[in-house]
Order: C-alpha cells, then sequence, then structure tokens
C-alpha cells in the first residue's frame, strides 16, 4: 500500500480535491444493488492511480532554486518573495507548480506565485509570492516547495524546496521632515575616521577606494593613476554633532499602540539625522543599549532599525537603569533625545540628570493629541500610524 505522506505530496491540489470527493461518493454510493455510480467513482480512483504511477517520471532532475527575500520589511507592509528556477538539464519543463510553507502566527498571503507554463533548458523563470506581517522581530520564511504537474494536473512529480530565509520585521520609518533641536558640534577628541566631509574643521586621514556616492571632488588623481582605480580622499572631522537617542519602553505608562507609534517616530527621528550634520551615536530602547555611530549613511539607520525592531516592552521607566546605560557615552554626545510614552517627575528628573552634566535633552512624548509645552513636544499617535509628515 502506498503511504499516505507519498500519495498526499504527489497529489496537486486539484488531485487532492477530487480524490477526497471520489472517496465521499464511494462511501455513500456503497449500495451496488440501487445504483451503479460506483463506476464512477472507481473509474475516477483508477484515473488517480495512475496518475500517481506516472509523477515518477515528473522529477525536477538538473532544475536548481533560488529564494530572493528582502533583510527588512516594515510592519504591515507587502514583502517581495521570489523565487527563482534554473533549468540546467538538456530537456525543457512544462507545467511548474509552486506550493507555499505555513508562515509564521502574524504572517498572511496577499499574492500566490503563478504556475510556470515553460522553463526552457538552459532558462530561468521567476515567480513572486507577497506576503503582510504584523508584528516587529526576527522571523523566518520556510522552503517553499516546487513540482512539475502531471497531464491533467492531478499529480505532481517529486519536489524540490527551496531554501529557507530569514528577514526582519521592522518598525515603520515616520514621515519626519525637520528636527528642531540644539544639535550643537562637540570637540571629539581624534576625530571620526571615514566621516563624510561636511564641517570646517577636518584632517586628512589617507585614501581610499571609491565608493558608490562619494563625492567627485573628493577624488585623489594621484593615487588614482598610481593604483589604477578611483581614489577618494578620506577625512576625519575634529568636531561633530553626536546624538544619543532613548526610547521609553514602559507600556504602564500609554498603550502597546503607542509604544508602537513611539518606535516609528524614533525611526523617523534617526533616518532624518542619518541624512544630516549628525552621528546617532548610541540607542537605548528598554534594557538594551546599541552604539550605532558608523559614519553618516544608510548602514546606522539599518542598525537602529534591527535595535527597534526587537524592542520589548518594560513595566516600569527604570531612569536609574537608563542613565547608568547612557552614562558612559555622555562625555561625547552634544545632546540626547527622548522618545517618550508620558510626561511626569521620573521623566523629568531622568532629563535632569543628564542636563546636568551638560548633555541637551530635547523631549518627545507620543500621546493622542499633538501639542508643544516649554518642556515637551507632544506627537499624535494618529498622525505618526497615518504617515503624516511630520515637523519636530
Amino acid at each position: 500500500m502506498l503511504r499516505l505522506s507519498w500519495v498526499f505530496a504527489r497529489l496537486s491540489r486539484e488531485g487532492r480535491a477530487l480524490s477526497s470527493m471520489a472517496s465521499l461518493s464511494l462511501l455513500f454510493g456503497a449500495d451496488l444493488s440501487r445504483s451503479e455510480s460506483h463506476l464512477l467513482v472507481l473509474a475516477t480512483l483508477s484515473l488517480i492511480v495512475a496518475a500517481l504511477l506516472f509523477s515518477r517520471g515528473y522529477r525536477l532532475a538538473a532544475v536548481s532554486t533560488r529564494l530572493g527575500v528582502p533583510q527588512r520589511v516594515a510592519v504591515g507592509d507587502e514583502i517581495n518573495i521570489e523565487i527563482e528556477l534554473a533549468n540546467e538539464g538538456p530537456r525543457d519543463r512544462h507545467q511548474l507548480r509552486t506550493e507555499l510553507p505555513l508562515l509564521p502566527w502574524d504572517g498572511k498571503f496577499t499574492e500566490l506565485p503563478a504556475d510556470i507554463e515553460l522553463l526552457p533548458r538552459g532558462g530561468k523563470r521567476r515567480v513572486t509570492a507577497r506576503a503582510r506581517f504584523s508584528a516587529r522581530g526576527a522571523h523566518h520564511l520556510d522552503p517553499f516547495r516546487v513540482a512539475a504537474l502531471v497531464p491533467l494536473g492531478i499529480a505532481q512529480g517529486a519536489y524540490l524546496e527551496t531554501p529557507g530565509a530569514s528577514f526582519m520585521v521592522v518598525p515603520k520609518v515616520a514621515r519626519v521632515t525637520s528636527v528642531t533641536a540644539p544639535f550643537n558640534r562637540r570637540y571629539q577628541p581624534g576625530g571620526v575616521a571615514g566621516a563624510s566631509r561636511t564641517g570646517d574643521a577636518t584632517d586628512l586621514a589617507g585614501v581610499r577606494p571609491y565608493r558608490a556616492g562619494d563625492a567627485l571632488r573628493d577624488l585623489h588623481a594621484r593615487s588614482w593613476a598610481r593604483h589604477g582605480e578611483p581614489m577618494v580622499r578620506q577625512y576625519q572631522e575634529e568636531y561633530f554633532t553626536r546624538i544619543g537617542v532613548v526610547v521609553d519602553t514602559d507600556v504602564t505608562a500609554a498603550s502597546p499602540a503607542h509604544l508602537e507609534a513611539a518606535l516609528s517616530l524614533c525611526a523617523g527621528i534617526i533616518a532624518k539625522l542619518c541624512r544630516g550634520e549628525a552621528l546617532v551615536d548610541v540607542l537605548i530602547t528598554g534594557e538594551h543599549a546599541e552604539h550605532l555611530a558608523l559614519g553618516r549613511h544608510l548602514a546606522s539607520l539599518e542598525r537602529a532599525l534591527d535595535v527597534l525592531a526587537a524592542a520589548g516592552e518594560s513595566h516600569d521607566f527604570g531612569s536609574d537603569r537608563l542613565l547608568g546605560q547612557l552614562e558612559p557615552h555622555l562625555g561625547r554626545l552634544s545632546s540626547v533625545v527622548l522618545v517618550a510614552l508620558a510626561w511626569d517627575a521620573a521623566r523629568a528628573a531622568f532629563v535632569s540628570s543628564i542636563e546636568a552634566r551638560g548633555v541637551a535633552v530635547v523631549v518627545f512624548v507620543v500621546s493622542d493629541d499633538a501639542e508643544r509645552t516649554p518642556r515637551v513636544t507632544h506627537v499624535s499617535r494618529q498622525a505618526i500610524a497615518g504617515g503624516q509628515e511630520l515637523r519636530l
């Protein structure tokens, strides 16, 4: 007797439905003296068995698979999942179908991959699936399965599995268009090698190979001629605006929806700062502190998004803990941005402790109403979630 698991794997979706209906018809039409409907059922089952036997000849030999998934996707946004097939065998392949894996609990497919009618020898074909995820954090996709359909589409050959894939679901980046804050430049002993040249106090640190996005004015002709490839001058600045960012994760002060909005706002602030004159030096979320400063480029934002994606809820503000995490960095910070879920005495004391060490603090509070007070700026949760432009 054929193993049920083998039969299930070799039957297509249509074959499984047809075999289920035939089995039910046989069960309810078992009275052979009153009806001959069992003949049709037996003919159907015979067709299914024949298709299963023929499926042994539809193995996808010399066909390779590749799964392409972005490293990051924002909560609620569609992620494109690309399945690429390459036929390295001597003959064409016809009617290839992709079967889906089970998604994590928070995932839902929004578009299914189409069948591939023809995969010519030496050729490649690509199909796309799309899905959405509603929870932040690390996610993993199990392999997709690809098989060739037997004529009539009742059965399919042995399937190929794509590799699995991992990616991060990160907070949405709020549309922060400006951040008004006392981001004064501060002397950094020894400078920061590899930073972009934007200030007026820079030292030449050396030359390095040209990378896409480097300013053409920094090309060094002599080094280019000597090395045989474009070379650019590399500077280090002695004065920088270095920012520390602290996110309040105390959900006893607000709802989890406010926390999600705070993480989104924090991502938008960091994205805006990374495009300007500042270096985001440290990001603190709850119990985790991450050193981010790598120069003014996208890598700092990507690392920040990964940290924000992993941020969990806390049940107290923990001003002493946060101050202890921030303390080692205060000597080089120009200012600190606090994204808070409420404004009370504990948070005011935390801000006063930082300012007593000579570092300016800017406070943004995520609340249901947007307002600006002399000490803090309230940012509307609805405006953040709705993707409105935020001028802070």
